[in-house]
């Protein structure tokens, strides 16, 4: 066994034992090269795994990546050529005849790169004190790159799985799952017969039903656990889990105290810390690690109909991946529902097309309504049954049909966000969450930076201060250790100034889209050729300046976005993500809608009036809605961001872009690969294979997409009914999108255990509680529902619609035309005296001329109470369908209390059977009892007396 001094020791070190470790006191060893010390190491041939250190028996569970620069070598004036004595660590070799003839100069190491290489020695001979085991490569190059491998044996698992309270399976066998009665076991059995050519094949899905009993890890109750082989009782997972913690709270006093490893690579002492992946996915080889079959059965595009293996995919990356992919998942199935429902509205808005009374009045070549010119001079009087082909396709979005959508969906949203915390439970209870702690963080290296540098300036302030009065800096003494809220109102300002700089920045780009139609629209009107197809050619073009906009501000926004959070300089990485994650959302939201926004609540609402038009700049008048109305122009705008969107970020920043990154890396170690060895380069280590993935950067650009969408879907429903159709058909490509990338092309992240998806929900149920306002204003304002009604039962004489354009039509006399605003030479076959334009305004020949009619406030006072009673009844079927539906599954809420009464019993059980083998001995030796008693009691705490001792196999039911 390794000594407590210095883990990992084997044999002799080639440093001096008196030498210091990089520091002024003096140290056994900075770093051990297990396998150097071996007289021969074990080839690549025979080793067992590459998981492995290179004696063949100890566990990879961490690696730790810098790159180093040795220093100049250079002989001394007439001396001949001396070769350098390969040792261990790139450390200096000391020959018999050294200060004679023939010596070595060593030229000046650069002083930030000796300073880097002190505190690594020292940080990890502080892994080495906590009990770690490490094996370093040589550097027996110029430069280059150097991994230092770490191992956790048992004494130091068993210890750090003790202090983090990680459940892990007791001795009693598993037990089953039941459903609640008879009809739901044979509905669940003949669910699970249909569904089976769509469940992976893995061992962790086909035990669905079975749960094993798990207590929190404990060295005095080593006899609970079902422990046969240490090596493989903690799995890889939480194996890396526990060394990351103790990175994490490692310290390194040359670093200005730096705790953990974050902090080092934050300062570029590392470059890479991460967890070796089970072996590689696409190897010929017969042996099947997780990641293997992660890649056969969930990775790939050919399995995109199968269920996911959640189990495994929680045990490979850790429970916040395997939640997030839970909750992709749910709402990729969910939107199965309303997928179906919308392509059914749009058939029935298609199958009643020919039905629609006005716009087959639109159409009919006798109706013949002469409507007010477009824009002046260049522009000319127009028939409205010119406009037929825009009033058709209105009706297939704007119809009876999408208002009962619009309802279904808002209920859609309350029931996905209630299921998916019915889910959360349940995978919670499996997972062995329920009773899961918050893990207290440590601090940001940026925050430690901060406190550092504010306690520097207090101590030199209370310095200056003591030479007039000895009591000056008591008082703060307390805020030196923290930031307060004036250190941080600069930031604080500077994030309000900035949010607000980019919101303006984004409607003053939703204004420039807009001067750019209406001037384009101008431009059009005025050639002959271009005159008929002006309102197609400019919705098109501004919809794609408006997608490419929004992606690029997107990359920028980010990136904004992570810089102000920076300046606020947040204390842990959970408000930093908090914090990140609000301040990335507000602006993407902003972008990603603003200009939907416009379309559907302002377009066309302040134009004015033939006579009175509102202008932007001379002569530009503001832009109208279509004869059809804005509703068809808005499902255009949606459609083409969202599709656009999707496919974009998908296929380029997804696929394309991390492509691209990996080709450029591979061609740079190509470059500078002249060094390495060609036996290592034909067979890489693992940790070699996962250096050249792509760091792992978080779940928040996967959540962002998948929310942006979940806001196209819920927020606009009622003008486009085939985007969740749209959206499921993207989904099920992006689960194994990125589950490909997760297994193939990041390395390993940490497991981190989470019971939830944290500021996530609250974001989607804020949509949720939005989307029922913003598509009650979408049907009462944007489409003609409300008009339709309120003519059909106040103003129709026979109840129908016949009528109704005429009727939504105003006159207007054009000898009232402004000077010069007039159509210049104009074709129209007839002499026009009245045009007519949608509005509701009173007649010239009126009283009151172009005053709003009663017609005018009627509707409006229609649409108001609609959306007021939109708005209250769907949140009451929200609210009722939330308390319908218990946020914990009384299946679940049974098993807890059941299981809380297995575990009592099996405790007294196994108390039982340990007081018998106590009292065996007191049986054979009378007058014996007390002293065996008291042995065997006063074992127990002997076998954690030592942090990093090990409790042997024949105390693990006696040594308590």
């Amino acid at each position: 066994m390794p000594s407590p001094r210095a883990p990992g020791w084997q044999g002799s070190s080639s440093r001096d034992p008196g030498q210091p470790c990089g520091g002024d006191s003096p140290r056994s060893s900075s770093v051990i090269n297990n396998y150097l010390d071996a007289s021969e190491p074990v080839s690549l041939e025979a080793r067992l795994s590459r998981m492995h250190f290179h004696d063949n028996q100890r566990k990879v569970d961490y690696v730790l990546a810098y790159h180093y620069r040795k220093r100049g070598a250079h002989l001394a004036q007439g001396s001949p050529g001396h070769s350098l004595a390969i040792i261990s660590n790139g450390e200096r070799g000391k020959e018999p005849h050294a200060g004679g003839p023939g010596d070595i100069e060593l030229g000046p190491l650069d002083a930030l790169e000796e300073e880097r290489k002190e505190q690594r020695e020292e940080f990890e001979h502080n892994l080495m004190e906590a009990g770690l085991e490490l094996e370093k490569d040589l550097e027996n190059k110029s430069q280059g790159s150097i991994f230092v491998r770490i191992h956790a044996p048992w004494q130091v698992l068993a210890r750090e799985a003790e202090f983090l309270k990680i459940k892990v399976p007791i001795k009693k066998e598993m037990y089953e799952i039941k459903a609640g009665g008879s009809i739901a076991k044979k509905f669940s059995a003949v669910l699970q017969k249909l569904s089976s050519p769509l469940q992976p094949r893995v061992p962790e899905h086909s035990n669905n039903k079975m749960k094993n009993l798990s207590y929190p890890f404990s060295r005095e109750k080593m006899y609970l656990y079902n422990i046969q082989e240490k090596d493989t009782f903690f799995d890889n997972a939480t194996r890396s889990r526990i060394v990351h913690e103790i990175l994490k709270r490692t310290v390194c006093s040359r670093a200005n105290n730096m705790m953990g490893i974050n902090s080092l690579i934050a300062n570029n002492i590392y470059e890479a810390a991460y967890p070796l992946h089970d072996g590689e996915y696409d190897s010929p080889e017969d042996d099947m690690n997780d990641r293997k079959l992660l890649y056969q059965e969930w990775a790939r595009y050919g399995v995109f109909y199968k269920f996911q293996p959640i189990d495994l995919i929680r045990k490979y990356f850790g429970e916040k991946i395997g939640l997030y992919f839970a909750w992709l998942g749910l709402y990729t199935s969910f939107l199965i529902p309303p997928s179906v429902i919308g392509v059914i509205v749009f058939l029935y808005g298609c199958a009643t097309i020919e039905e629609d009374i006005p716009s087959r009045e639109m159409c009919d070549q006798q109706n013949v309504f002469t409507m007010c010119p477009l824009c002046d001079k260049s522009c000319d009087y127009w028939n409205l049954n010119s406009a037929c082909g825009t009033a058709r396709a209105s009706h297939l979005f704007d119809n009876t049909a999408t208002v009962f959508f619009s309802i279904f969906m808002a209920l859609w949203a309350t029931m996905f966000l209630e299921n998916w915390k019915r889910l959360q439970m349940r995978l919670g209870y499996f997972w062995d969450l329920t009773g899961i702690e918050e893990e207290e963080e440590h601090s940001r290296p940026e925050y430690e930076t901060k406190v550092r540098e504010k306690m520097l300036k207090e101590s030199n302030k209370s310095a200056v201060q003591k030479l007039d009065t000895n009591t000056t800096g008591c008082d703060n003494e307390d805020d030196e250790d923290k930031l307060t809220w004036k250190d941080r109102f600069p930031g604080y300002l500077m994030n309000f100034a900035s949010i607000l700089f980019m919101i303006a920045l984004t409607f003053s780009i939703v204004f420039g889209v807009i001067v750019y139609r209406i001037t384009t629209a101008a431009a059009l009107s005025l050639n002959k050729a271009t005159r008929s197809n002006v309102r197609v050619t400019v919705t098109a073009t501004a919809v794609i300046i408006n997608l490419v906009v929004i992606l690029i501000l997107d990359e920028i926004y980010g990136a904004v976005a992570k810089w102000l959070t920076k300046i606020e300089v947040p204390k842990t990485e959970q408000t930093f993500e908090e914090r990140l994650i609000l301040k990335a959302f507000l602006l993407k939201f902003v972008n990603a809608y603003s200009p939907i926004f416009y379309v559907a609540f302002f377009k066309g609402r302040f134009v004015g009036r033939p006579g009175s038009y509102v202008y932007v700049f001379d002569g530009y008048r503001m832009e109208e809605c279509a004869p059809g109305g804005c509703l068809m122009e808005l499902c255009i705008q949606l459609s083409i961001i969202m599709l656009g969107k999707q496919l974009i970020q998908n296929n380029i920043f997804e696929i394309g872009v991390p492509k691209l990154k990996k080709l450029f890396r591979k061609l740079k170690d190509e470059t500078e690969a002249g060094e390495t060895d060609s036996a290592h380069s034909k067979h890489p280590e693992q940790w070699d294979l996962d250096y050249s993935l792509e760091p792992y950067t978080g779940l928040t650009p996967e959540y962002m997409e998948m929310i942006i969408q979940f806001g196209f879907v819920t927020l606009f429903v009622a003008s486009f009914p085939l985007a969740p159709l749209f959206a499921l058909l993207n989904n099920v490509i992006e689960v194994r999108l990125d589950a490909k990338k997760f297994v193939t092309e990041l390395r390993r992240p940490d497991a981190v255990r989470t019971k939830d998806i944290g500021i996530w929900f609250d974001i989607l149920s804020g949509i949720g509680k939005f989307s029922v306002i913003s598509n009650a204003f979408v049907i009462a304002i944007t489409s003609d529902f409300i008009p339709r009604l309120v003519y059909q039962y106040s103003y129709s004489h026979n109840g129908t619609l016949h009528g109704f354009v005429n009727h939504t039509l105003s006159f207007f006399n054009v000898s009232q035309l402004k000077e010069g605003t007039q159509p210049e030479n104009s074709q129209f076959d007839q002499e026009v005296q009245f045009c007519r334009f949608k509005d509701y305004r009173e007649p010239p020949w009126a009283p009151n001329p172009y005053e709003f009619s009663k017609q005018y406030w009627l509707v409006l006072s229609a649409r108001l109470a609609f959306v007021i009673i939109f708005q209250n009844l769907v949140m009451f079927l929200s609210v009722l369908v939330d308390w319908m539906i218990p946020d914990i599954p009384t299946d679940i809420s049974d098993q807890i209390k059941k299981e809380k009464s297995l575990l009592v019993d099996f405790f007294l059980k196994e108390e039982h059977e340990k007081l018998k083998l106590m009292d065996e001995p007191a049986l054979r030796s009378p007058g014996g009892g007390d002293r065996s008693r008291s042995r065997a009691a006063s074992s127990a705490p002997s076998g954690q007396s030592q942090p990093g001792s090990v409790i042997s196999s024949s105390s693990q039911h006696t040594n308590v």
